[in-house]
């Protein structure tokens, strides 16, 4: 067998759908120093490996269906690679109606529709489905950036491969949002916290926001509350150090409530306090649906 590049390299390989946020997981690893390449020829990948110096430990590149002709040979080059280096795998992708949506804001026309007999966007989707299958099916990390914005997805991205506690090894992130507008994807452990009482039926919290005073204050009052974040908190006392002995680098957990503007973010906010209070691990909050 071939000798495996040294532990400390990491080799990350960013594919997926056209319009599933590729340039902005690729921007973001070169943001927390990964050396990182673009639609690098196929064949030129283990050259492009095999010449990099002790200098450089972590690599991304970036792989799509701008390959052409070379992407039947993919399946069979990746895990070539993964046998001879340290690979991660990650794909992107995103559910139809988004990825259209995504490309009629830009104006920007998909990669395979400059080719003979692809002239609907929908139909073009739908081929790239299809030819990226199989590296979809030998992907490390599936990631569905449907729900995501921009900055979500970078903050994302950043706690997979960056962002981690130099005590304790491990990163954090807590999602909160509204079930009315989906549940996040790629979440380890989710919450629902609409049994609390809402503030949005009071009329002067109503246009508030969850990180406000006055809505955390009522929300955090009520006894079911109380009750809750110590049972909440107990769980993760017994999760987070598991996780952390069995290796596990990064932890995402969604909170839901029903608009995701009250009670989600409130109780995201209180639950952050104890994680870092408990465990010196700072957890990163993304609030979803608050504008």
């Amino acid at each position: 067998m071939t000798e495996k590049q040294p532990p400390h390299i990491q080799i990350v390989i960013i594919t997926g759908l056209s319009g599933s946020g590729k340039t902005i997981a690729l921007r973001s690893l070169e943001d927390i120093g990964f050396f990182c390449i673009d639609n690098l020829p196929a064949k030129l990948l283990d050259i492009f490996l095999s010449s990099m110096n002790s200098n450089v430990s972590r690599v991304a590149i970036g792989i799509d269906i701008r390959e052409g002709e070379y992407l039947s040979e993919m399946y069979n080059l990746l895990s070539f690679l993964k046998d001879k280096y340290k690979v991660h795998i990650l794909f992107l992708e995103a559910n139809r109606d988004v990825l259209a949506r995504r490309y009629k804001e830009t104006r920007r026309p998909h990669p395979l529709m400059a080719l003979k007999g692809v002239t609907k966007l929908e139909d073009a989707i739908s081929k790239e489905e299809k030819i990226l299958f199989p590296i979809r099916d030998a992907a490390d990390k599936i990631i569905d950036t449907s729900l995501y914005s921009p900055h979500q997805l970078r903050e994302f991205i950043s706690l997979l491969y960056g962002r981690r506690s130099t005590d304790k090894g491990m990163s954090v992130l807590l999602i909160t949002f509204g079930y009315k507008y989906g549940i996040p994807q790629n979440i380890d452990l989710l919450f629902d916290v609409r049994f609390l009482p809402n503030p949005y039926f009071v009329p002067e919290l109503k246009p508030l926001k969850g990180t406000e005073k006055a809505v955390s204050d009522f929300v955090l009052s009520r006894s079911e509350t109380t009750d809750f974040l110590r049972h909440f908190s107990a769980l993760l006392d017994f999760l987070i150090p598991n996780y952390i002995k069995e290796g596990r680098t990064y932890l995402v957990i969604g909170i839901g409530c029903t608009g995701g503007q009250h009670r989600s973010p409130v109780i995201a906010e209180k639950i952050a306090v104890h994680i870092s209070q408990s465990y010196n691990i700072k957890p990163e909050i993304v609030h979803r649906d608050i504008g």
